[in-house]
Protein backbone atom coordinates (compact mmCIF):
# COMPACT_ATOMS: atom_id res chain seq x y z
CA UNK A 1 0.00 0.00 0.00
CA UNK A 2 1.47 3.65 -0.60
CA UNK A 3 0.62 6.39 1.19
CA UNK A 4 -0.25 9.79 0.00
CA UNK A 5 2.47 12.27 0.95
CA UNK A 6 1.32 15.34 2.09
CA UNK A 7 1.95 18.96 0.59
CA UNK A 8 3.90 21.43 3.06
CA UNK A 9 0.47 22.70 4.61
CA UNK A 10 -0.95 19.31 5.19
CA UNK A 11 -3.41 18.36 3.23
CA UNK A 12 -2.97 15.23 1.04
CA UNK A 13 -1.40 15.29 -2.34
CA UNK A 14 -2.45 12.65 -4.73
CA UNK A 15 1.57 10.36 -5.65
CA UNK A 16 0.56 11.11 -9.67
CA UNK A 17 0.66 14.97 -8.65
CA UNK A 18 3.98 14.65 -6.73
CA UNK A 19 5.26 13.88 -9.89
CA UNK A 20 7.03 16.40 -12.48
CA UNK A 21 8.58 15.59 -15.86
CA UNK A 22 10.68 17.81 -18.15
CA UNK A 23 13.13 18.16 -21.07
CA UNK A 24 16.69 18.87 -19.63
CA UNK A 25 20.05 19.09 -21.27
CA UNK A 26 21.56 15.89 -20.78
CA UNK A 27 24.92 16.94 -21.01
CA UNK A 28 24.35 18.97 -18.19
CA UNK A 29 26.22 17.85 -15.22
CA UNK A 30 22.68 16.55 -12.84
CA UNK A 31 21.81 14.56 -16.44
CA UNK A 32 25.46 12.57 -16.02
CA UNK A 33 24.73 12.16 -12.29
CA UNK A 34 21.56 10.05 -13.18
CA UNK A 35 22.93 8.55 -16.30
CA UNK A 36 26.24 7.12 -14.39
CA UNK A 37 23.47 6.17 -11.56
CA UNK A 38 21.23 4.40 -14.22
CA UNK A 39 24.34 2.44 -15.66
CA UNK A 40 25.38 1.58 -12.00
CA UNK A 41 21.85 -0.47 -11.11
CA UNK A 42 21.64 -2.00 -14.77
CA UNK A 43 24.98 -3.19 -14.32
CA UNK A 44 24.87 -4.20 -10.88
CA UNK A 45 22.22 -6.39 -11.74
CA UNK A 46 23.55 -7.90 -14.27
CA UNK A 47 27.14 -8.75 -12.60
CA UNK A 48 24.99 -9.93 -9.83
CA UNK A 49 23.05 -12.51 -11.55
CA UNK A 50 26.20 -13.72 -14.32
CA UNK A 51 29.00 -13.70 -12.25
CA UNK A 52 27.73 -13.32 -8.56
CA UNK A 53 29.89 -9.28 -8.21
CA UNK A 54 28.84 -5.79 -8.56
CA UNK A 55 30.37 -4.18 -11.56
CA UNK A 56 33.83 -1.98 -10.98
CA UNK A 57 33.90 1.61 -11.59
CA UNK A 58 36.61 0.87 -14.53
CA UNK A 59 33.73 -0.78 -16.13
CA UNK A 60 30.49 1.47 -15.85
CA UNK A 61 33.27 4.34 -17.22
CA UNK A 62 34.19 2.04 -19.88
CA UNK A 63 30.17 1.41 -20.43
CA UNK A 64 29.60 5.38 -20.66
CA UNK A 65 32.27 5.55 -23.16
CA UNK A 66 30.82 2.63 -25.58
CA UNK A 67 26.87 3.53 -25.00
CA UNK A 68 27.17 7.88 -25.25
CA UNK A 69 24.00 9.49 -24.72
CA UNK A 70 24.72 12.35 -26.57
CA UNK A 71 21.95 11.61 -29.16
CA UNK A 72 19.19 12.05 -26.79
CA UNK A 73 19.55 15.35 -27.41
CA UNK A 74 17.29 18.01 -30.09
CA UNK A 75 16.74 18.04 -32.77
CA UNK A 76 16.11 14.08 -33.15
CA UNK A 77 16.03 13.81 -29.20
CA UNK A 78 15.01 14.56 -25.56
CA UNK A 79 15.89 13.91 -22.22
CA UNK A 80 13.55 13.59 -19.67
CA UNK A 81 14.13 14.42 -15.85
CA UNK A 82 11.56 13.47 -13.49
CA UNK A 83 11.13 14.95 -9.97
CA UNK A 84 9.08 13.81 -7.21
CA UNK A 85 8.09 16.01 -4.71
CA UNK A 86 10.24 18.30 -5.97
CA UNK A 87 13.39 15.91 -5.76
CA UNK A 88 15.68 14.72 -8.44
CA UNK A 89 14.29 11.24 -9.01
CA UNK A 90 14.12 9.45 -12.57
CA UNK A 91 15.34 10.15 -16.53
CA UNK A 92 14.54 8.54 -19.58
CA UNK A 93 15.70 9.19 -22.91
CA UNK A 94 14.14 9.55 -26.55
CA UNK A 95 16.05 9.30 -30.23
CA UNK A 96 14.20 8.95 -33.58
CA UNK A 97 15.60 6.04 -34.92
CA UNK A 98 13.58 6.80 -38.39
CA UNK A 99 10.38 8.95 -39.34
CA UNK A 100 7.84 7.02 -37.64
CA UNK A 101 9.57 5.38 -34.67
CA UNK A 102 11.35 7.02 -31.66
CA UNK A 103 13.19 4.77 -29.10
CA UNK A 104 13.23 4.85 -25.60
CA UNK A 105 16.38 4.71 -23.73
CA UNK A 106 17.41 4.80 -19.97
CA UNK A 107 14.50 4.89 -18.20
CA UNK A 108 15.37 4.86 -14.38
CA UNK A 109 14.05 6.08 -11.17
CA UNK A 110 16.11 6.06 -8.08
CA UNK A 111 15.27 3.08 -5.78
CA UNK A 112 14.33 5.31 -2.66
CA UNK A 113 11.64 6.45 -5.24
CA UNK A 114 10.21 3.48 -6.53
CA UNK A 115 6.55 2.14 -6.27
CA UNK A 116 5.58 5.93 -6.33
CA UNK A 117 4.37 6.13 -9.86
CA UNK A 118 7.59 7.32 -11.30
CA UNK A 119 7.96 4.83 -13.93
CA UNK A 120 4.74 5.76 -15.42
CA UNK A 121 5.28 9.19 -15.23
CA UNK A 122 8.40 8.92 -17.61
CA UNK A 123 6.53 6.89 -19.62
CA UNK A 124 3.59 9.42 -20.35
CA UNK A 125 6.10 12.13 -21.01
CA UNK A 126 8.07 10.17 -22.87
CA UNK A 127 5.29 9.30 -25.08
CA UNK A 128 4.42 12.99 -25.39
CA UNK A 129 7.61 13.83 -26.05
CA UNK A 130 7.68 11.57 -29.14
CA UNK A 131 4.92 12.42 -30.45
CA UNK A 132 6.11 16.05 -30.64
CA UNK A 133 9.23 14.72 -32.35
CA UNK A 134 6.81 13.70 -35.22
CA UNK A 135 7.43 9.90 -33.93
CA UNK A 136 4.01 7.31 -34.24
CA UNK A 137 5.51 4.42 -32.49
CA UNK A 138 7.62 3.83 -29.74
CA UNK A 139 10.35 0.78 -29.61
CA UNK A 140 12.79 -0.15 -26.74
CA UNK A 141 15.05 -3.34 -26.43
CA UNK A 142 15.46 -4.66 -22.61
CA UNK A 143 16.85 -7.56 -20.55
CA UNK A 144 14.76 -10.75 -19.25
CA UNK A 145 15.90 -9.84 -15.97
CA UNK A 146 14.82 -6.22 -15.93
CA UNK A 147 10.69 -7.81 -14.94
CA UNK A 148 9.86 -4.46 -12.98
CA UNK A 149 10.51 -2.88 -15.98
CA UNK A 150 9.11 -5.40 -18.62
CA UNK A 151 5.82 -5.35 -15.53
CA UNK A 152 5.74 -1.43 -16.15
CA UNK A 153 5.85 -1.35 -19.96
CA UNK A 154 3.45 -4.20 -20.48
CA UNK A 155 0.72 -2.54 -17.97
CA UNK A 156 1.39 0.59 -20.08
CA UNK A 157 0.46 -1.22 -23.88
CA UNK A 158 3.94 -1.94 -24.89
CA UNK A 159 4.45 -5.14 -26.89
CA UNK A 160 6.92 -7.64 -27.67
CA UNK A 161 8.03 -7.14 -31.28
CA UNK A 162 10.56 -8.58 -33.67
CA UNK A 163 14.56 -7.49 -32.81
CA UNK A 164 15.33 -4.05 -34.05
CA UNK A 165 19.29 -4.02 -32.31
CA UNK A 166 21.97 -6.32 -31.23
CA UNK A 167 23.68 -6.42 -28.43
CA UNK A 168 24.61 -8.82 -25.15
CA UNK A 169 22.16 -6.67 -23.36
CA UNK A 170 19.13 -6.80 -25.53
CA UNK A 171 16.95 -9.74 -24.86
CA UNK A 172 13.60 -8.54 -24.96
CA UNK A 173 11.85 -6.05 -27.79
CA UNK A 174 9.02 -4.15 -27.05
CA UNK A 175 6.68 -1.42 -28.77
CA UNK A 176 4.08 0.63 -28.35
CA UNK A 177 1.79 2.40 -31.03
CA UNK A 178 1.23 6.04 -30.19
CA UNK A 179 -2.42 6.30 -32.74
Amino acid sequence: MTSTPRSPAGSRVPAARAWTVAAGPVDDPVSAMLLREYLVDVADRYYRLHEARDSTPEEIERALAEMPSDDLAPPRGVFLLARHAGELAGCAGLRLLDGRTAELKRVFVRPAKRGLGGGAALLTAAEAAARELGAERIALDTRLDLVEARALYARHGYREVAPFTQGPYAEVWLAKELG
